[in-house]
């Protein structure tokens, strides 16, 4: 919505967005026509499913392109539909695998499941047009498809140097993200002066963890805000979390990571590859084990009892997001090439389904 939707709609685009807003506590952009769905978790994925179906059916009527980011949709495209573009942000193989989890799949099915995901990929080259997250996704196919990386819109400035009595995290919130360990840290933090800030919607069935956690003056849960504000707030932290579990297969940079450090915000994240590989290379923060809050809170108070090393640790994941990941410079790109596939031109009002972030990831 913050990068390549705004992009598209300041190119003078019209958008249709299907999305689960009411689900994740969402209130849709008046600049987009909104199409709300389920949120798809284990119980009700099947129905979630469906409803998608019908959703994209009715968001395609008019068209010009359809934008898939989510793997489990390229099994419900509708039959007419417009130049499609799957926007490839994770591996399929953690997508089948969640749903195989949802669904239990019998055992002569779940063997099947990696020669499966080898077909859908190879059947999703060939009929539709390809974006990548991650250079190394480039391996998984056999034609060349453009990059699209994660970015932020990246002030030239760095901002206010880590502070010291309060932690952040942006992005929606979920059991996978790791809300527990949020919570326990939290917890842990507490004595030490030290506050966490929960900046994003949450999973419906989590949202009465956080309110017990709010109402023991644990955490400030703010709830859904608009990315550009979101990260005025994370502004002046001690420390941006990114926690979430380990998962097959390869993930790109977890979008609120190089959001943290366009805000020279110091970077406290677990070990997935792409994750730890960009906190270690760049120097912008700590790499902390899954599900281990202790360590997280060593972390936090060592980039306290610090402030130089801190402020250092923020103002170099600054200047790598603003060299490579500011998103400016991607974006203009990212939009000339949805309209070559499209056919159209920036002046022809081209009208764009986007269908994404609909499941519990």
């Amino acid at each position: 919505m913050h990068r390549q939707i705004r992009s598209l709609l300041d190119a003078g685009h019209e958008i249709t967005y299907v999305a689960p807003f009411t689900d994740c506590n969402v209130t849709p952009d008046p600049g987009i026509r909104a199409i709300d769905v389920p949120r798809a978790t284990a119980g009700r994925r099947r129905r979630a499913l469906k409803a998608a179906r019908g959703a994209l059916e009715r968001g395609v009527e008019g068209a010009d392109l359809l934008v898939v980011h989510d793997t489990e949709l390229l099994f419900r495209l509708p039959r007419r539909r417009p130049v499609t573009v799957w926007d490839v942000r994770d591996d399929v193989g953690t997508a089948l695998g969640a749903w195989n989890t949802a669904t239990g799949l019998p055992g002569h099915l779940r063997r099947a499941l990696p020669a499966l995901v080898r077909r859908v990929e190879a059947r999703a080259e060939h009929r539709l047009h390809l974006i990548l997250a991650e250079d190394s996704y480039r391996e998984r196919f056999s034609g060349t498809h453009p990059v699209v990386p994660n970015a932020a819109y990246v002030p030239p400035v760095p901002p206010a140097p880590p502070g010291r009595n309060r932690v952040v995290h942006v992005g929606h919130l979920s059991e996978a993200g790791g809300v527990a360990e949020l919570v326990e840290t939290a917890r842990l933090l507490l004595p030490y002066g030290i506050r966490l800030d929960l900046i994003g919607s949450a999973d419906v069935r989590i949202r009465p963890l956080l309110r017990d956690a709010q109402r023991e003056g644990l955490l400030d849960w703010y709830g859904y805000v608009p990315n550009r504000h979101a990260l005025r707030m994370a502004e002046g932290a001690i420390a941006g979390l990114s926690l979430p579990h380990d998962a097959p297969g390869p993930r790109p940079v977890p979008a609120k990571i190089i959001d943290y450090m366009s805000r020279g915000v110091p970077v406290v994240t677990t070990p997935l590859p792409a994750a730890a590989s960009m906190v270690e290379r760049t120097g912008c923060g700590v790499v902390v084990p899954f599900g281990d809050a202790q360590a997280v809170v060593r972390a936090v108070l060592a980039l306290r009892g610090d402030p130089e090393g801190a402020a250092a640790t923020g103002a170099r994941g600054h200047a790598e997001a603003l060299a490579h990941h500011n998103w400016p410079d991607h974006a203009g790109a990212f939009v000339g090439r949805l309209e070559e596939w499209a056919g159209k031109t920036v002046t022809s009002g081209l009208e764009i389904g986007v269908l994404e972030a609909w499941h519990a990831i």
